[in-house]
Parts: C-alpha cells; structure tokens; sequence
C-alpha cells in the first residue's frame, strides 16, 4: 500500500524533496520514513489516521470543543489564494472530526455553496435576505447531506448588489454581527456551534467589513507565491481600523499557506517570509498543490467527501486539528491528544 501511494504522490508531484524546517506537508501524512508500529508519536498517528480516511472511518477521539462559539472570518482581499476552497474544507474537517460548524457564504459567486451541494438559485433564501432584509437566519441556513454536523447559509446572486444596497442602510456594518448573535441565541445549549466561519469576496468593500465586524478572529489563507504577499499590508491596515474603530475583539489567530508547492525554493522563501512577520499565528501545516482539491467542487463536494485519502484532504483534515490544539485550553488539549485512533 506504501508503494502505490508513493507512486501516486510522484505522478501528482514529482520526488518528495526533504522538507523544510517547521512545514509539514501532504508527504508527512502520507507515511514516508515512518512505520505503523509506534502509534503514540504525532507522526505514526497520522499514518494510521490516513488509513482510517481511506475506509471513510473517523478517529476515535474527537477533537475538543471551545468553551464557546468562535466566529472566524476567512479573508483576503487578493483573489486567487484559496479562500473558499480554506473555508468548505476546514468546515468539513471540522465537522468530521466531530464539531458542529456554520458556514456563511458571503461571497455573491456562491462557491462555498457549490462546494457544499447546497441549493443557491436565486429565490432561495439565502445571506443577502439575512443582511439586507433582517430575515432571520433560522430560515436560510441548511444542513450540508454530505456532512453531519456542518451547517450553511448560501449566497446568490443578489448578494452581487448588496455593496450599493447597504451604502444607504443604518447600522450598515454590523448587520451581519446582528443576524449571527441572533441565530446563535436561538439555537440549544445542546447544539450550539463550535465554529462559524465566514467566507469573504476577494474585496474590501462593506461585505467583507460586515464580516470582520462580525468575527473574532481570522484566517487568512495565503498562496505560497510573492504576488500573494503584496495586498497583505492593506488588509493589515483594514483590520486595524476595525479594530479602533468597530470591532476591538477581532484579532488575526491563523494564518495558513496554500498551494504550496515543496519541490521551489520560491514556496519556502514566502512560507518563510510569512512566519518572520507572524510568528505562531501560521500554522506549521501547508496545503499542497492538489488537482483533487480543484477536481472536487466540480461534483459539489469538498475534498474531505471527493478525495479524503487524498494529500490536500490529509492536510485540510491536519490544518483543523492543529487550529483547534493551537487555541484550546491545555487541559482540553490534554485529554484529546491521550485518545487512541480506531
């Protein structure tokens, strides 16, 4: 089995070069120079943790659950970075590995929707009835079939004219905060969610400021490519406003670099250059160029549910775990990483 998968990781990209210091890439989780024998290091549990994806099965011990709702905004203004493909699949491994998630798609082209196999033709209600009409999001938000556990409210097409609509509305910036603190009161102690997570069009206009007054946090995906690193200085200066000015909570917690590609000096010189600037907010795993993460939306599917042996859903499923480890209280930690894999 080792061998085929090797075969398939050197067709997809090329000989697995020795990996830089502080990145873990697709290869890590897919076994190489490790035996099974060992399942109380990191390494020999992601080796069996890529088996038990392989048969569709889920790890034993689930992931800790935050003490309360996190509300996490999923932005970049540079379009291109993996924003939606971050969202839906951080969204369905988290689901998988046992948490309740909401995504709101807040991007009028609707892609997270599609990702999700959610229905989004205009009239459905969706986002831009939430934010523009006050509907409350109790009649929007659908459960993703594919996916226990992980919830939706689409966008459509109407969505596209929300930026003018808003302009002349009260309170124009906060109306989305509104929607979600209203839903979240609604929903039982029992179910409540353990993630929210807004995915942003590639713009900084009132959508994108909507959600960032709506969030805590954010995860901002960048490509491992220096075009990518250009517009991040003005969407440090946004934020920054948010922060003074309507938001004093929000705060960058993840930052998480995609296509990466191992075999460039060019990838580990941005990998590098990012964590000079932030330190521990980025995340040690990269998501690797994967033609199953682009293949999947095709079929409405993330590629946790279209590929999930697959390197980017390995390091989708391994990025989750290492966003929710690196936040969580040290005790809940604690008592997750003790658990044994099935």
């Amino acid at each position: 089995m080792e061998r085929q998968r090797n075969e398939l990781d050197a067709r997809q990209f090329g000989p697995h070069p020795a990996p830089g210091p502080g990145v873990r890439t697709a290869a890590d989780y897919a076994g190489h120079g490790a035996g099974l024998g060992d399942a109380s290091t990191p390494l020999a549990r992601s080796v069996e943790q890529e088996l038990l994806v392989r048969k569709g099965l889920r790890t034993r011990a689930p992931l800790p659950r935050p003490n309360r709702t996190r509300t996490m905004v999923v932005a970049n203004q540079k379009g291109g970075v993996g924003k939606t493909t971050t969202t839906v699949n951080m969204g369905a491994a988290l689901a998988q590995q046992g948490l309740r998630v909401l995504v709101i798609d807040l991007d009028p082209q609707g892609n997270a929707s599609t990702a999700l196999g959610i229905e989004h033709r205009r009239g459905t209600p969706s986002i831009y009835d939430a934010v523009i009409e006050e509907r409350p999001l109790t009649e929007i938000v659908q459960p993703c079939a594919e996916i226990p556990d992980l919830y939706v409210a689409p966008a459509t097409i109407d969505l596209a004219g929300a930026e003018i609509e808003l302009v002349s509305l009260v309170a124009r910036e906060s109306r989305l905060r509104k929607a979600i603190a209203a839903y979240l009161d609604q929903v039982p102690a029992d179910e409540r969610f353990d993630f929210v997570l807004i995915d942003c069009p590639p713009s900084l206009g009132l959508l994108t400021l909507n959600a960032l007054v709506a969030g805590e946090e954010m995860l901002i995906p960048i490509q491992a490519e220096y075009y990518a690193l250009e517009g991040l200085g003005q969407l440090i200066e946004t934020v920054d406003m948010v922060k003074a000015h309507l938001n004093p909570h929000l705060r960058i917690s993840t930052i998480l670099l995609t296509m990466y590609d191992g075999r460039t000096r060019l990838a580990a010189g941005v990998g590098d250059e990012v964590r000079s600037h932030f330190g521990d907010q980025v995340l040690k795993t990269v998501i690797p160029r994967s033609v199953r993460v682009s293949e999947a939306p095709s079929y409405a599917q993330t590629v946790m549910t279209y590929d999930p042996g697959s390197p980017g859903a390995l390091s989708y499923w391994e990025a989750a775990r290492e966003m929710v480890h690196k936040d969580v209280a040290p005790s809940n930690t604690a008592d997750s990483e003790s658990g044994e894999t099935s």
